[in-house]
């Protein structure tokens, strides 16, 4: 019975065969093919809502958004430059890859990892759109739209126990929108010092997997698996607010600095002072200023007919870089005519101070920094001074460890025991702090007779000027005004306003373009604001402002 029923398969498999393929010949010669239709081309308003909802997807984001903006010329450049690109992006995979591959050589009882091929393929990203986001800040922020169906061809060969194992990763399309910050934006080429990137929502990827040549994906459940785990992983590292950050230059040697602290110098006394007048002794006076601000240098009251003034004066200077900056310490003597001659100077490296410690110096005055120069050796006078670097709240833990390098002993005396931050005067350094006003620019300022604006800052009866630029209506200064306070500045204004200038003679020299006032209430309490007012008394006159408030 089971020889018969065996037989009877076999023959029942011959004659289907037969019989197949004799219908499909048939079906091949005498059958017609149908003529294929030209598609019909209908405009959008002529389709149904259904029609409408199948399309939509595939419409570009400029066309969908009017943020976003064409950039056609740009795929058309990706595509010409792909070729060379794609060479490019497989070495820089192998490089990245192959350390990674080198931890797992020898686990596992693997042998061996390496690509036997990489190849991206002829297709290159498309992105549907740019859209490009104006912001306050010292920033450029762009948010691409960018598909890649591409048709790589990436094959991974591993040895485990001498057995050759092929993986293929084929048919790759990835949809993802990411946000692409260029910060700080500085003045060397390319302009900006990192690139900061991150994605707005979870990216699109699929693809093709073979092992051995068996295509793995189509197993049931895993494809699924797969695309939500990786979608998961990306989520994890670059999903916003988190960001791949890379970095293109240096800031500490390109951006400009802002202030970490405030440098609190008591000027005391000086002794045995070199006698420059013929008759009589010497008028002295010290100047005082740090290398690389390039503000003013602060001066002391002139002692007349003395050799051994004393002067207790206390000043406040703004620390920038107190790693690399130099107090620079100049006394002269004082002419009523001609200028004034300097009986001495020398420099103190803020490296050597350290935060919330006062620290007395004992300076011997020198002719100049050139420690060759036998005149050096002449007997200046001493300068005696009080130093302590108080940084900012904010920037406190980058000095908590106090800097690097030696102290000589002779020359400092170190109150250990005085900590600024618990001394008797917590009330007023605790309440004082850095006001700094940035004056960034004006928009659509426009005079009657002329248009050379300039900004006027007034604070606490104080007044300070940018530069004067010329025949513009949106004029860039990018000036920074800054304000040492013994207290914050809760109930106090700044006072702003645009002037413009003529340059010739004229009866009506300036001219109003229009004025602000702005609350500190807000800044105390937030830090920082940076916004754009409406100018009082412009018709479209805006200004941009930034102020921060620093406490130590």
């Amino acid at each position: 019975m089971g020889f018969v029923s065996s037989l009877l398969g076999i023959l029942g498999f011959g004659i289907g065969i037969s019989l197949g393929l004799l219908v499909g010949f048939f079906l091949f010669v005498y059958s017609k093919p149908e003529e294929v239709e030209d598609p019909v081309c209908r405009p959008l308003y002529d389709l149904d809502e259904f029609a409408l909802q199948d399309l939509l997807p595939e419409i570009p984001l400029w066309v969908k958004n009017p943020n976003y903006h064409r950039v056609d010329w740009l795929n058309k450049f990706i595509a010409d430059l792909w070729p060379y690109l794609e060479k490019e992006i497989a070495g820089t995979i192998r490089s990245v890859a192959q350390p990674i591959f080198d931890e797992y050589i020898g686990k596992f009882q693997i042998e061996s990892i390496d690509f036997e091929r990489i190849d991206m393929g002829t297709l290159p990203p498309i992105l549907n759109g740019l859209e490009v986001f104006e912001t306050n800040d010292n920033e450029l922020i762009m948010e691409p739209s960018i598909k890649w169906a591409g048709n790589p061809n990436i094959i991974l060969v591993l040895k485990v126990l001498s057995l050759r194992i092929t993986v293929q990763l084929i048919d790759i399309q990835v949809f993802l929108a990411p946000r692409i910050a260029f910060k700080p934006l500085v003045p060397s080429f390319p302009c900006f010092a990192n690139i900061v990137v991150s994605l707005m929502e979870k990216p699109y990827v699929d693809f093709g997997m073979k092992i051995l040549g068996a295509d793995i994906m189509s197993i049931p459940g895993l494809y699924r698996f797969v695309q939500e785990t990786i979608k998961k992983q990306v989520a994890s590292l670059y999903l916003w607010p988190r960001t791949l950050e890379i970095p293109i230059l240096d800031v500490s040697t390109v951006a400009v600095k802002k202030p970490v602290g405030i440098l609190h110098v008591n000027v005391v006394h000086a002794v045995k002072l070199l006698k420059k007048d013929i008759i009589g002794s010497s008028d002295p006076y010290v100047k005082l200023s740090l290398t690389g601000d390039g503000l003013p240098a602060k001066k002391t009251t002139i002692k007349k007919k003395n050799l051994n003034p004393e002067w207790n004066e206390k000043f406040k200077l703004l620390v920038k870089d107190p790693k690399t900056q130099l107090l620079r310490l100049q006394v002269f003597d004082w002419d009523k005519v001609g200028g004034h001659d300097r009986i001495g100077m020398q420099l103190v490296p803020l490296k050597q101070l350290t935060p919330h410690v006062l620290q007395e110096f004992k300076l011997d005055l020198l002719k100049d920094t050139n420690i060759s120069n036998c005149t050096n050796k002449k007997q200046r006078g001493q300068l005696v001074v009080e130093l302590t670097f108080v940084p900012f709240k904010e920037d406190i833990s980058r000095f908590s460890g106090g800097f690097s390098g030696p102290i000589d002993s002779a020359h400092r005396r170190n109150e250990s025991g005085i900590d600024m931050s618990m001394s008797s005067d917590e009330g007023t350094l605790g309440g004082a702090g850095l006001l700094s006003v940035i004056i960034q620019g004006a928009e659509n300022v426009e005079g009657k007779s002329h248009n050379n604006p300039y900004a006027i800052l007034l604070f606490r009866g104080e007044q300070k000027k940018t530069h004067m630029l010329r025949k513009t209506r949106d004029p860039r200064w990018s000036k920074e005004f800054p304000f040492m306070l013994d207290e914050p500045p809760l109930s106090e204004k700044v006072h702003i306003e645009v002037v413009s200038k003529r340059t010739g003679i004229s009866f009506r020299r300036k001219e109003s373009l229009g004025y602000v006032e702005i609350n500190l209430r807000d800044v105390v309490h937030n830090g920082r604001i940076n916004q754009k007012y409406h100018l009082i008394n412009s018709k479209n006159g805006v200004i941009q402002v930034e102020i921060s408030w620093k406490i130590i």
